[in-house]
C-alpha cells in the first residue's frame, strides 16, 4: 500500500482529495500547510506527495524546493495542484522540482490516474540506477543503518558534479551519460584502492553519488574520487578542454556565458551513531544537513571537499 501525503490549506478540497485517494487503496495523511507537511515527512517518508501550489506561510513551491534540495527525499514524486493556469506558474513549479501538475478543479479519475502513473515511475526506477549500475533508494538507507549499528563514528560522503547541467546541455546527453557511467566506475575504483573493504558506494540519482566509509578513510577516498573524475572528463571532452578550465554554454535565460569545466565536489559528514539513533527520522535529517553544506561547498568554488560533523 502506498503512503500519500496530501497538503492543502483548503479544508474541503483536502478532505475530498484524501477521500479520492483512499478509495483508490492508498494510505493517506493530510497536512494543513507547508510547515506541517515537512514535519510529517521527517517522521515518515511518503511514497508520493500531492501538494497545493498556493498556501499561506510556506507555499507549495517552498515545500517542493525543500524536499528536492534534500538528496534523501528528492526522489519522492510531487504532484502539484494549482488553480493558476498561466504557463509561468507551471514552469516555476517544474523548476522547483515538481514531477507533474494537475489543474483545479479536477476529475477524480484524472487525480487517480496521475498518482498511479507517478508511483509506477518510482517502481520502475527500483533500487539500482540503470545509468551507473550502483544501488540507490532503500539500499542507501539500509547501508547507512548498518554502519550506524556498528557503534563507531563513520562518514557519509555526498558527491556532486559541479555545473553538470550546462555541461550536459553543451556537450550533449550522450557524453553526459558516459560521464555518469564512468564516474560510477571511478568511485568504485577509488573505493577499491583507498578504502578498507567495507565501503558502500551508491547513486542517489542524476549527478549525485554517495559513499559510506570509516571516518579515517573519508578524506583520502574523496580526493582519489576527484582525481579519477578529472580523468573521466578528459576522456569525455578532451584534455585541452579540461586544461582551459571553462567552456562557452547557454544559461537558463538562453544567454551565452562561460562555465567552469565540471569537477567533482564532496561533502563529508562525520556521523555519531548515538546521535543517529536519537533522531526521529535520521535519514531525512541527514539529507537536510547535507543540502545546507552543499550550498556552503558551492561558495568555496568547484571541486571543493568539505568535512563537517553532523549536528
Amino acid at each position: 500500500m502506498s503512503y500519500v501525503l496530501c497538503v492543502d490549506d483548503d479544508d474541503d478540497l483536502r478532505s475530498a482529495t484524501c477521500k479520492i485517494l483512499e478509495i483508490s487503496g492508498h494510505q493517506v495523511e493530510p497536512a494543513i500547510d507547508g510547515a506541517s507537511a515537512l514535519r510529517l515527512i521527517e517522521k515518515r517518508e511518503p511514497s508520493l506527495i500531492v501538494l497545493d501550489l498556493q498556501m499561506p506561510g510556506l507555499s507549495g513551491l517552498d515545500v517542493c524546493r525543500a524536499i528536492k534540495e534534500n538528496p534523501f527525499t528528492a526522489h519522492i514524486p510531487i504532484l502539484m495542484l494549482t488553480a493558476l493556469s498561466d504557463i509561468d506558474h507551471k514552469v516555476e513549479g517544474f523548476e522547483a522540482g515538481a514531477d507533474d501538475y494537475l489543474g483545479k478543479p479536477f476529475l477524480p479519475r484524472e487525480l487517480q490516474a496521475r498518482v498511479a502513473a507517478l508511483l509506477r515511475m518510482v517502481r520502475r526506477e527500483g533500487d539500482r540506477n540503470p545509468s551507473s549500475g550502483l544501488p540507490g533508494g532503500q539500499a542507501i538507507q539500509e547501508a547507512i543503518g548498518r554502519w550506524a549499528g556498528r557503534g563507531a563514528p563513520f562518514a557519509v560522503c555526498y558527491i556532486d558534479l559541479d555545473y553538470f547541467k550546462p555541461f550536459a546541455d553543451t556537450f550533449g546527453f550522450t557524453v553526459a551519460d558516459i560521464v555518469i557511467r564512468e564516474t560510477a566506475s571511478a568511485i568504485r575504483g577509488a573505493v577499491e584502492s583507498v578504502g578498507n573493504g567495507r565501503e558502500f558506494a551508491g547513486h542517489i540519482g542524476g549527478d549525485d553519488f554517495i559513499v559510506v566509509t570509516s571516518e579515517q578513510h573519508a578524506e583520502s577516498l574523496m580526493q582519489e574520487c576527484a582525481s579519477r573524475f578529472t580523468s573521466v572528463v578528459c576522456r569525455a571532452v578532451g584534455e585541452d578542454a579540461v586544461q582551459r578550465g571553462s567552456y562557452s554554454g547557454t544559461d537558463r535565460e538562453g544567454k551565452m556565458r562561460e562555465f567552469p569545466i565540471t569537477q567533482l565536489s564532496a561533502v563529508i559528514l562525520i556521523v555519531d551513531p548515538a546521535r543517529w539513533e536519537s533522531l526521529t527520522n535520521s535519514i531525512v535529517h541527514l539529507g537536510s544537513f547535507v543540502a545546507k553544506l552543499k550550498r556552503q561547498a558551492k561558495q568555496h568554488g568547484p571541486g571543493s571537499i568539505l568535512m563537517r560533523t553532523m549536528e
